[in-house]
């Protein structure tokens, strides 16, 4: 497994979301960004997770709730990759699929996209 602290991990993570357009970055509302170190043990090879309300599907209803969960997850990210620059963009294309869940897109158009 490829070795990198959780802070350098981290740092990979904010730095994939520095380069998310500001035009994007201003439109998502009420969400969190997390690192973990593993995924659910049902999903072991999981990288991310969006848990919440797309902006999609958010109406009248949606006041006063708990921020959307963005999660990536360290642990398979690096077993997955073999070198640090394998990583960069293995966490790049991870951030921009959860993201893009909070914006609605599914996985099927994500995949065809190629952040799948």
């Amino acid at each position: 497994m490829l070795e990198m602290t959780r802070e350098e991990f981290e740092e990979l993570v904010a730095e994939a979301l520095d380069r998310i357009p500001p035009e994007l970055t201003r439109l998502m509302d009420n969400v969190a960004v997390f690192v973990e170190e593993e995924p659910p043990a049902d999903d072991p090879g999981l990288l991310g997770l969006y848990e919440g309300t797309p902006l999609t599907d958010r109406g009248e209803w949606y006041a006063g709730v708990l921020p959307d969960r963005i999660t990536i997850y360290r642990g398979p990210t690096l077993r997955m990759c073999e070198s640090r620059e394998d990583v960069v963009a293995e966490t790049e294309v991870t951030v921009v699929h959860e993201i893009a869940h909070h914006f609605g897109i599914d996985d099927a158009r994500l995949h065809s996209l190629g952040y799948g």
